[in-house]
């Protein structure tokens, strides 16, 4: 949202915005920081992911097969398990104060209001990221975009209901490119 709204030369089909806006709540957003500032020293095994995921959102189902998480982790040479996020992030990771982001949420407004390309925001609706409030105040600064609420989903839409999350993105592609959907369909990791 950001980098589209400020660099106007950059060229976009859309842009799909996961349980993000530019105001977010104080409290999720702290959650999120903590969460990933720890275990920066990774994880030895697949189990000890999987307790870290059940910590953060005690809610969610826990998956039959830890296989699963394995998608969102790299192993170092040391054969230990880390997110694939990258660390640099956390070094600019703030925990917001008052009215204010990471990047800002002037600027953000503002970058948010320059877009003219086909956005989709999409909210878990038992996020503590992204209100409803946060959510709506999105549409009003893009009154084009699309909005999707997935139930039964918090912060993590993906992980939490994730083949209606990819059902969402892929209805949304398709209107960009009715051939998209052709691509995506000899792709099984993207078809829902």
């Amino acid at each position: 949202m950001l980098a589209l709204g400020e660099e106007p030369s950059l060229t976009c089909q859309g842009l799909v915005l996961v349980d993000v806006a530019p105001r977010l709540e104080h409290n999720g957003v702290r959650r999120v920081i903590e969460f990933m500032r720890r275990h920066q020293d990774g994880f030895d095994s697949l189990e000890q992911v999987q307790d870290a995921v059940a910590a953060y959102n005690p809610a969610r189902k826990a998956a039959a097969n830890s296989q699963g998480l394995r998608r969102n982790l790299r192993q170092d040479a040391n054969g230990r398990l880390h997110w694939h996020w990258d660390p640099a992030f956390l070094e600019h990771a703030v925990i917001p104060e008052a009215d204010e982001s990471i990047f800002g949420r002037t600027r953000l407004n503002r970058a948010a209001k320059s877009l003219k390309l086909p956005i989709l925001l999409i909210r878990g609706h038992h996020s503590d990221v992204l209100s409803e409030e946060g959510a709506q105040e999105l549409l009003a600064l893009v009154p084009h975009a699309q909005y999707r609420v997935i139930n039964q989903a918090g912060h993590m839409v993906a992980g939490d209901r994730n083949s209606i999350f990819t059902g969402a993105v892929l209805d949304f592609l398709q209107r960009l490119d009715p051939k998209f959907i052709d691509i995506c369909s000899s792709d099984r990791r993207l078809t829902p």
